[in-house]
């Protein structure tokens, strides 16, 4: 196992609450709609770009994207806080020499906004954005492309995530795969499709980590 790859929103960083509020902020002022957080969860899959030209019934949707980023930025720094447990296992498993990447359907503008702002702009070998795929998870696309780009196999890498469409993609993608509810949002109370671990706590994953017992949890 050499290659540890991971979703980003409700994985890596507490992202979800800022994602709610930009997209409920757009669909107000351009629908005049107010959608729940579960109304919101039920669009994800594809990028925030995408999200927003499917489901806006509002004709400018260009300036609809334009307002989601903008909120999404001016409000990071309140609703996206920093969290040192995500952070040390980045480092070690970097110091380790295991190859880090990210597969995510956020667009590459959003996701170069958080990586920027939580500081984690140099940890990771391969990103593929929801901008670099024709199908978003569950489909494995994401995946498989993360993979060819670093060179290693499916049984050398791992794929953590929040969702049931990140454990779908990664069964699909034979990677052994990782369940987590880690952060204080996410997107999955209870997996569809059994993941092949699932933890609950950075720190408990970070033990098994160090014990060499990434196979069992």
């Amino acid at each position: 196992m050499n290659t540890v790859i991971f979703d980003f929103d409700g994985t890596l960083a507490n992202t979800l609450p800022i994602c709610f509020y930009a997209f409920q902020r757009v669909f107000k002022e351009f629908d005049n709609k107010d959608f729940s957080t579960e109304e919101i969860k039920a669009m994800f899959g594809p990028s925030e770009t995408e999200i927003i030209k499917e489901n806006l019934s509002h004709e400018n949707k260009k300036q609809a994207i334009g307002l989601y980023y903008t909120t999404y930025l001016e409000n990071h720094s309140k609703l996206v806080d920093y969290n040192k447990e995500i952070d040390e296992l980045l480092r070690y498993l970097k110091n380790k020499g295991i190859k880090l990447g990210i597969v995510t359907g956020k667009a590459k503008r959003s996701l170069d906004i958080s990586l920027g702002e939580l500081q984690m702009d140099n940890f990771f070998d391969v990103i593929i954005t929801g901008d670099d795929v024709n199908k978003p998870k569950p489909d494995p696309e994401g995946l498989i492309k993360a993979l060819s780009v670093l060179g290693v196999k499916s049984t050398e890498a791992m794929f953590i995530g929040d969702s049931d469409a990140d454990i779908q993609a990664g069964l699909q993608a034979k990677v052994y795969t990782i369940g987590v509810q880690w952060l204080p949002d996410y997107q999955t109370m209870e997996f569809t499709n059994e993941p092949d671990a699932v933890f609950d706590s950075v720190t408990d994953f970070m033990k098994s980590v160090k014990a060499g017992g990434l196979y069992e949890s």
